[in-house]
C-alpha cells in the first residue's frame, strides 16, 4: 500500500498539469453535490496513477480503493474529502501515535500547504462527517483482500511443510461510554450501570507464515450466539483446502473439527478441557501417540438440519502427548488432537513446535492492542467503532506486508522481524517521504525504510518466563463505582474528595 499516498492524495490535482483553480471555481467545488462513487474515486485514482513516487502502491492499489467502495454501494460529495483521501486520511490516523482527528486534519492541511494547494479548514467536522460516509464492508473486504493476496505470494519455506497455517483466536476491546455503544455492546452485568465501559468480542484469524490477518468477526462480549467459537463459526469459510487450522483448546470441539476437516483442512489443537482424558497406554499405541474416534454428538438448536447431517459420523483424530520441562512454564503437560494422522510425515516433534507457534496468535494481537492502540476504541457509534477496528486491522496488514518485503530481501522470515520496530521505522520517514522531490528519491528511502526494518530483529529469547505481575504501582486513587455525573453532584454540593491530598 502506499504510504505516502495517504498524504499525497490530495495533490493528485498539481501533478496533472491542470490549472489551478479560481475562487470560483473553488466554490463551485465544494458544493454538496450528490455524485456516484466510480467517478468520485475515478478522478483520484487516474491522477494518482501518474503520481511519482508511490513505493508502495502495489499492496493496496487505488483500482482496488476504487472497487471495495464502488461495490459497497456508497454515495459521497464532491469535495475535498473525496472516498481516496478519506481513506488515506483514516488510514494515517491510525498509523501515527496520536489517534486524534484534529491531528489527521492538521497533517492533510500541513500538506496542502506545502505543495501549493488551497488550504483547507483546521476544523475537523467535514473529514469526522466524510470518515462516517466510508462503507464498513469497503473496509472490511480491503482488509481481507490485503491479507490474502500476502499470504498468496509468500516464500515457499515460509510456509509449514509447504501447507498454509492459519491460527484463530480472540480477544476484547473496550470503547467510550455512551448510550448508543452500551446498546450495541453492553458492558459486563457485574459491573454497575454507568461505571463500567462498552466490550466488543474480536475474533481473527490470522496467517502464521506472514502474520497478516484472513478475516475477523465482532460481536458482543455477552449474550447468546456472541461467544469466540459462534464468531468464529461465521467466518470459517476463509479455512480452505490444503490448510492447517491451529487454536487452543476452546476450538477442540467435534462441530469445529468436523467443518474444517469437511473443507479438506487439517486441524492442530490443544484437547479440550472438557473431554476425559486420554491414556497413552496400551496394545498398538506408543506412549506418545494414541488414536481416537469422536463420534457426532446431537444436533444443537444453532445448526440446520442440512448442516448436521453434511457432518460425518465420525471423526478419527490422532493424539499426542507433549510434556513441558521447561523450568518457570506453568504447563507441565499438553495432550494435542490433530487430523494429522501419519506419524512419519509429521511427527511428533513436528506437531510440538507448530503447536508451540500457536502463541504467534497472542502476539499478533497484542501488536494491534498495545502497539497500534486498538484495546481502547474512540467511536462514539457502533458503526463508526467497527470501522475503526478494520482500520487498525488494515493498517495492520500493510506493515505486515513491508515486513514481508524486508524479510524478503533479507532472507529470513517475516516472523523473525519486530512489528514494533518495523512501526517506528515507518512512522519516522514519513515525514521524508512526503517531502521527497522526486521519484529517485522516494525509491532511495524506501530502500533504506526496507533495510532498516529488516534490521529490527526479535529478540533471541528462548524459553522465557515472566510472572504475571506488575511492578509500576497505579495512581493512588481510588475506583469509581458510581455515575461520573452522580459523583460530580456529590462533589458540587460540597462532598469530600476522596484519593490522597496534594
Amino acid at each position: 500500500m502506499s504510504v505516502v499516498a495517504w498524504f499525497k492524495a490530495t495533490a493528485s490535482v498539481a501533478k496533472m498539469g491542470l490549472p489551478e483553480p479560481s475562487s470560483a471555481q473553488e466554490a463551485v467545488m465544494s458544493q454538496s453535490t450528490l455524485v456516484p462513487v466510480p467517478r468520485t474515486v475515478g478522478g483520484v485514482c487516474r491522477a494518482l496513477i501518474r503520481h511519482p513516487g508511490l513505493p508502495f502502491a502495489e499492496h493496496l492499489p487505488v483500482e482496488q480503493i476504487r472497487e471495495a467502495v464502488r461495490d459497497a454501494g456508497g454515495v459521497f460529495r464532491e469535495r475535498i474529502f473525496s472516498p481516496a483521501v478519506t481513506l488515506w486520511t483514516f488510514l494515517s490516523q491510525v498509523l501515527d501515535p496520536d489517534h486524534s482527528c484534529r491531528q489527521a486534519v492538521a497533517r492533510l492541511l500541513a500538506w496542502r500547504t506545502t505543495v501549493g494547494l488551497p488550504p483547507c479548514s483546521a476544523d475537523n467536522g467535514a473529514y469526522c462527517k466524510a470518515r462516517g460516509r466510508l462503507p464498513e464492508e469497503a473496509l472490511a473486504n480491503l482488509t481481507r483482500q490485503t491479507g490474502r493476496r500476502l499470504l498468496a505470494q509468500a516464500e515457499p519455506h515460509w510456509l509449514w511443510k509447504g501447507r498454509r497455517v492459519k491460527i484463530v483466536d480472540g480477544t476484547g476491546l473496550s470503547m467510550p461510554d455512551t448510550p448508543k455503544n452500551q446498546k450495541e455492546y453492553p458492558q459486563s452485568s457485574k459491573i454497575a450501570a454507568g461505571v463500567g465501559f462498552p466490550l466488543m468480542r474480536l475474533v481473527v484469524v490470522f496467517s502464521l507464515s506472514v502474520g497478516t490477518v484472513l478475516d475477523a468477526a465482532m460481536g458482543r462480549f455477552k449474550g447468546k450466539r456472541t461467544g469466540e467459537l459462534s464468531l468464529f463459526r461465521a467466518i470459517d469459510a476463509v479455512i480452505e483446502a490444503g490448510d492447517v487450522l491451529l487454536g487452543d483448546r476452546l476450538y477442540s470441539d467435534f462441530w469445529d473439527v468436523a467443518r474444517a476437516k469437511t473443507r479438506g483442512a487439517d486441524v492442530v489443537m490443544r484437547m479440550h478441557a472438557g473431554r476425559s482424558a486420554v491414556w497413552f497406554r496400551g496394545r498398538g499405541h506408543s506412549t506418545a501417540n494414541r488414536r481416537l474416534w469422536w463420534r457426532k454428538p446431537p444436533r444443537p438448536e444453532w445448526m440446520s438440519v442440512a448442516d448436521y447431517a453434511a457432518l460425518p459420523e465420525w471423526l478419527r483424530l490422532r493424539a499426542v502427548r507433549v510434556d513441558v520441562r521447561q523450568r518457570g512454564f506453568r504447563t507441565k503437560r499438553l495432550v494435542l488432537v490433530t487430523t494429522l494422522l501419519d506419524a512419519v510425515a509429521v511427527t511428533f516433534e513436528d506437531l510440538a513446535e507448530l503447536y508451540r507457534r500457536r502463541w504467534q496468535a497472542e502476539l499478533y494481537l497484542r501488536s494491534l492492542k498495545t502497539t497500534l492502540k486498538m484495546d481502547i476504541l474512540r467511536g462514539k457509534t457502533p458503526a463508526m467503532v467497527r470501522k475503526e477496528v478494520w482500520g487498525h486491522l488494515l493498517v495492520y496488514n500493510v506493515v505486515r506486508t513491508l515486513m514481508a518485503q524486508a524479510a524478503r530481501a533479507a532472507r529470513v522470515r517475516p516472523d523473525e522481524l519486530s512489528f514494533t520496530g518495523a512501526l517506528q521505522t515507518v512512522n519516522a520517514f514519513l515525514p521524508n517521504l512526503r517531502s521527497a522531490p522526486t521519484e529517485e528519491e522516494v525509491r532511495r528511502l524506501c530502500v533504506v525504510l526496507l533495510g532498516a526494518i529488516a534490521q529490527h530483529r526479535v529478540g533471541n529469547r528462548p524459553d522465557r518466563y515472566e510472572p504475571r505481575a506488575v511492578k509500576r504501582r497505579p495512581k493512588n486513587f481510588p475506583r469509581l463505582k458510581e455515575p461520573r455525573a452522580d459523583a460530580r453532584r456529590r462533589l458540587a454540593k460540597g462532598a469530600k474528595r476522596s484519593g490522597k491530598k496534594r
